[in-house]
């Protein structure tokens, strides 16, 4: 491992032996860690943090939302997947929106509202993994829902920036901007019908959620805004135990939900990579930057033309993942020019960034990957009046091309852009981590896993390293990134823009199995951070 320069500004790495949580919000951390003390598993202590990350950061997730989770029991090599995204309206139909002249969905749009897995998702875990039942895993969220909960810094940022999209919605402009304006980073904020929404699901179970007063709630406020959804939508949601789909990159194998996510990008960028000597260069030198970001054009490219809902499309992943086409793919990649054209792919919008990652190992090494998602920042600006609920808006992920494998459909997933991820090596989980921020994510998971991998950091370390990011037309550098890389990014042909916002923000949890040591790190893009004990 590297050493820090206790010189620099920087936070050093968490170590602990008992248990430990990385989430991107301190309040959350603590919550998790008290679950794990209250006797709780990292099943129990991540939904736990979930449910507090719905209220403490608003605009990222909520109950509204989806998740993923990648879960190895007593860190066994045999990972489990859950996939709990919501599907599209039974009446959803290609040829209906375009005969009324849809083209595309919009953001706010009900449209653009799959029925949300989130709560489905909780609920089936902590039943079948953990010991804790949701009528104590909620009552964090439901206090600092209820009493109020600090605005912190990011967050209160991230708010002030999207408080135009709120004024669209009378509940939105109600409960998320008091006495008109968003609130600043250590103002108190209470969200009441969301309370009571979380106490219900605590004592009545998901039914609360996905039938009776909370459902006829957003289903009158989506019908109201011209949404196709039906209270038959929302009771017959279900999520799915799904197979993990891996590759072994430098001896570790790496483990990827399976599509409706674009897991598989970050799968086929490391298979690029794999033939690659990374190493030889430095971490943030030009010349590893653009090894990475053209993997990650060539993979993102056939992200766009193929991901899709594996129940109504065929998709290649064992093709895809094949070493003759991954060596076909790395054979187009020239060390001194950046790609002018791609081979024949797709295009995507699939660009929102507001996304919350967490990740907890417990005592016993059971660690969970778990991502909760609205999507764009406060999901679709819809709000149940009565129930406070922030709907997402994830069917921005879906087209209406009829010849496309990602074409809305009735009962169909869309792409999905939240990705959790799991190290293993010997048939042992050593690392949970995750990063978040839409399209980035693929190429944050990369970016994170090379540092480690390739350059030898510690997880804190390949968090903290500046980043960039091929957006589909120009490379996105941070400020961090040294101007030597970017002016040898620019001779290699690349177009360089600064980034306007970081580059999402992640966790990882590192797990020393010889040593008996957690070493966790959180993004220091975020808010949050890693503790254990």
């Amino acid at each position: 491992m590297m050493m820090r320069d206790f010189q620099i500004p920087g936070r050093s790495t968490v170590h602990a032996v008992n248990g430990m949580a990385a989430t991107s919000h301190p309040l959350a951390t603590l919550a998790a860690l008290d679950a794990l003390r209250w006797g709780g598993n990292a099943v129990d202590a991540a939904v736990c943090a979930a449910a507090v990350l719905a209220v403490v950061e608003p605009q990222s997730t909520g109950i509204g939302g989806d998740c993923f989770v990648l879960f190895a029991p007593r860190g066994s090599g045999q990972i489990v997947a859950y996939n709990g995204s919501g599907r599209a309206p039974a009446a959803a139909h290609a040829e209906w929106y375009r005969d009324q002249g849809i083209t595309a969905f919009e953001p706010g749009s009900a449209h653009a509202v799959t029925v949300p897995g989130a709560i489905e998702a909780w609920s089936r875990l902590v039943a079948d993994h953990g010991r804790k039942g949701l009528d104590d895993l909620l009552v964090p969220a439901i206090t600092f829902a209820e009493e109020g909960f600090p605005v912190s810094a990011r967050v209160a940022s991230d708010w002030k920036r999207e408080s135009p999209r709120l004024e669209f919605d009378a509940a939105a402009r109600r409960i998320f901007l008091p006495g008109g304006s968003a609130p600043v980073a250590g103002d108190l904020h209470v969200q009441p019908e969301l309370a009571a929404t979380l106490k219900r699901i605590a004592s009545e179970g998901p039914d609360a959620f996905y039938k009776g007063d909370v459902a006829q709630d957003l289903v009158d406020r989506l019908r109201a805004g011209g949404g196709l959804h039906t209270l038959d939508d929302f009771a017959g949601h279900h999520g799915e135990y799904v197979t993990p789909i891996r590759i072994n990159y430098r001896g570790y194998d790496v483990f990827e939900c399976p599509p409706n996510g674009q897991g598989l990008t970050v799968l086929l960028m490391l298979d690029i990579l794999e033939g690659l000597d990374l190493a030889r260069h430095g971490p943030l030198s030009a010349e590893r930057l653009h090894l990475e970001i053209e993997a990650g054009r060539l993979a993102y490219r056939d992200r766009n033309a193929l991901l899709a809902d594996p129940a109504h499309a065929r998709i290649p992943v064992e093709h895809l993942l094949s070493a003759a086409y991954t060596d076909g793919l790395r054979a187009l990649i020239r060390p001194d020019r950046a790609m002018t054209r791609l081979p024949a792919g797709g295009s995507t919008d699939a660009e929102g960034r507001d996304t919350v990652y967490l990740c907890v190992v417990d005592s016993q090494l059971n660690a969970v990957s778990f991502i909760n998602s609205t999507y764009w920042s406060f999901g679709s600006g819809i709000v149940g009046p009565r129930s406070g609920v922030v709907l997402q808006n994830r069917g921005l992920g879906f087209r209406l091309d009829p010849g496309h494998p990602n074409v809305i459909a009735p009962g169909k997933r869309p792409l999905h852009t939240i990705i959790p991820g799991m190290l293993a090596r010997d048939g042992r989980a050593i690392m949970p981590f995750g990063v978040m921020g839409g399209d980035y994510q693929p190429f944050g998971h990369v970016h994170l896993l090379t540092n480690i991998l390739d350059f030898g950091m510690d997880p804190q370390e390949a968090l903290d390293l500046a980043r960039v990011f091929h957006d589909g037309e120009v490379v996105e550098v941070e400020r961090g990134v040294p101007e030597a890389a970017v002016k040898g990014l620019a001779q290699r042909g690349h177009a360089i823009a600064k980034a306007n916002e970081p580059h999402g923000g992640g966790q990882a949890i590192m797990i020393d199995w010889k040593r008996g040591v957690m070493t966790g790190g959180s993004d220091p893009r975020k808010d949050g951070c890693a503790l254990g004990y």
